[in-house]
């Protein structure tokens, strides 16, 4: 079941804290202001520019094509925030608006996501805007519609489009169905016919997601008229093309069908046998959503074939629309805060199948990420909790299915990263028992962010990480073993192998003393606790031992129980107490450390080395 996101902190709260330092913007009258927000926003570039992805666009087939009829792909990000009671994009008490812009378009966004709710048709007041120092003074005095006029316009003048998406009813919450009782369909239509009046003759402005994740009892094709999403969807759409009929009418999946449940607005099981069909052809795009254990756990992810089984369940629900050269699909959200290997996996295995075909680059999947902002709580951003610096890693799993310039790229790669991860250095033997071999080494940097490393022994491919460290076990004793390791990136570039190193094996026999150690973590996202268990693992009592594994800088040790612990770099080491050090074999005991986080996207997951001496 499709589990809604948090917000990390309560916008209302937000609001308040910030009020005590940036200057409140002045009120804004209970509708827009002629003077500064016309019923109509013109494109501010007249006349349609011989680049792809200029003018209006539309459909043929699962292609989008631009107004010259060249295809194009929809390569881009949500920024959410006006759907809040904030009424505004989120980070502007941070930065100005037009930087944030600039930067999506320096990564190679195209695209942007604006998720809103019905209230700001009510001439809401943003808050939380800092208009200090000169910043965002355009927006000064603006209600929330003139605000998003100034973003739209400004991203069509540096080349971006813009899909406003109607994320919630009224910036309570998001609602199963396109109405409520406080929010009737009425005013559900009347405020779709007002917004795509309102960006008529403005090509920035591409097309409307009419609701945001439709789920149970949403049904698809049921006939009726007060659940089944496909017939509200047509309403939707023949509302929005009553009053432009150049925007393309984006169209969600719903939660379940035919007893097949997936993520909210992720199921398009039903649209190949009950298509949304409108008075204007051309103009519907299938939108699905899709997401990682981070926001729910679901029985795909501990399938036994995972991650081989996902290119099935993706077809299933929404690829086929695709495969069958149905429509477009635009997956209009996708996300992970990557702490788990799972999700990892999921997030390399999805940017995979969104690669476009050989027939050309725009031929593919068009997709928006979740999200431009940090303060998604089960996803995070693409930019970290400063609102300034980018999460590489995240962001690097995305280059090589980004269309800057909408054409997707020659060879159909989008900007196609090519440059491989630094060589990893420093790969030393931390440990050794009988049967095992411990290393670690340091952590390689690439342009777009390190995924992960490949282990070798001798020639053969031993394991994949993603920490700096790895012990590789149910060797022979008293044998020598060669080691390198190769770095790797989200686009599949592999550096070179490190220099190597040869590790020989303890002898066998019952007087060898081995250990093990397993980290349990207690996060909180500020700051966590690491509980680590010791266990013999040896045939003879250990006289004492050390436990090694790597956390990113980002971590910092505040505390620590029942072992010295130092740290030396991005290396964490603890050793035994003269109270516990000695441990009878398959004994175990334990020891603690507590550390703050410095930066969100540190990754506390580990793989703990253990030694021991008899």
């Amino acid at each position: 079941m499709r589990l809604p996101r948090r917000l990390a902190a309560p916008a209302t709260a937000l609001a308040a804290l910030l009020a005590l330092t940036f200057a409140a913007a002045p009120a804004t009258p209970a509708v827009p202001a002629t003077s500064t927000a016309p019923t109509s926003i013109a494109s501010a570039v007249p006349g349609a520019a011989a680049t792809a992805g200029a003018g209006f666009w539309h459909t043929s087939g699962r292609q989008i094509l631009d107004e010259a009829g060249t295809p194009v792909r929809i390569a881009g990000i949500n920024w959410f925030g006006f759907e809040t009671s904030n009424y505004v994009p989120h980070g502007l008490w941070s930065r100005d608006y037009k930087s944030m812009i600039d930067q999506m378009k320096s990564l190679g966004y195209n695209t942007i996501r604006l998720p809103y709710s019905d209230d700001i048709f009510k001439g809401t007041t943003p808050t939380s805007i800092n208009t200090s120092g000169g910043m965002n003074a355009d927006l000064v005095g603006l209600n929330s519609l003139g605000v998003m006029d100034k973003l739209v316009t400004y991203a069509g003048t540096v080349g971006m489009k813009v899909i406003l998406d109607r994320h919630r009813p009224d910036s309570g919450g998001q609602s199963a169905l396109w109405y409520t009782s406080s929010v009737p369909e009425s005013t559900w239509l009347a405020n779709l016919k007002t917004i795509a009046a309102r960006y008529a003759g403005n090509s920035a402005v591409v097309g409307i997601d009419l609701h945001n994740e439709p789920h149970d009892p949403a049904c698809w094709g049921c006939g009726d008229q007060s659940t089944d999403w496909r017939l509200a969807a047509q309403r939707g759409g023949e509302a929005v093309l009553a009053a432009n009929s150049k925007l393309l009418i984006f169209v969600e999946g719903v939660q379940s069908f035919n007893g097949s449940s997936y993520w909210w607005g992720g199921n398009l099981q039903g649209a190949g046998q009950y298509p949304v069909q409108l008075s204007v052809a051309n103009r519907v795009v299938y939108s699905a959503h899709d997401y990682a254990t981070s926001v729910a756990q679901q029985p795909w992810f501990t399938d036994p074939s995972f991650p081989s089984n996902m290119p099935g369940v993706w077809d299933k629900n929404w690829g086929y629309l695709f495969n069958q050269n149905i429509a477009p699909v635009w997956v209009g959200e996708f996300g992970t805060t990557l702490q788990s290997a799972t999700d990892q996996t999921w997030l390399k295995a999805l940017v995979q199948y969104l690669r476009p075909t050989a027939t050309a680059g725009a031929d593919s999947f068009q997709w928006t990420f979740w999200s431009w902002n940090p303060n998604s709580g089960d996803t995070g951003g693409i930019l970290n909790d400063d609102w300034t610096t980018v999460n590489t890693v995240k962001d690097g799993y995305l280059a090589s299915v980004k269309s800057p310039n909408f054409s997707g790229g020659s060879g159909g790669g989008g900007t196609g990263d090519t440059q491989a991860p630094t060589v990893p250095v420093g790969l030393a033997v931390t440990g050794t028992t009988a049967s095992s071999v411990s290393l670690s080494w340091t952590a390689s940097t690439d342009n777009t962010g390190v995924t992960g490393y490949d282990v070798y022994r001798g020639g053969s491919k031993v394991a994949s990480v993603t920490g700096t460290s790895y012990t590789d076990s149910g060797l022979s004793a008293a044998t020598a073993y060669t080691y390198t390791v190769r770095a790797k990136d989200a686009a599949g570039n592999v550096s070179a192998a490190s220099s190597a190193v040869t590790a020989t094996t303890s002898p066998g026999g019952g007087g060898s003393a081995g250990c093990s150690a397993a980290i349990s973590l207690n996060d909180w996202g500020s700051g966590l606790t690491a509980t680590v268990t010791v266990t013999n693992t040896g045939a003879a009592a250990t006289k004492s031992w050390r436990v090694v594994w790597t956390w990113p800088t980002g971590l910092q040790i505040s505390g620590s129980w029942s072992a010295d612990v130092t740290r030396s770099g991005q290396t964490v080491t603890a050793n035994s107490q003269a109270y516990n050090g000695v441990l009878a074999p398959a004994a175990s005991t334990t020891f603690g450390v507590q550390a703050t986080r410095t930066d969100s996207s540190a990754v506390a997951t580990a793989t703990p080395v253990c030694t021991a001496t008899s």
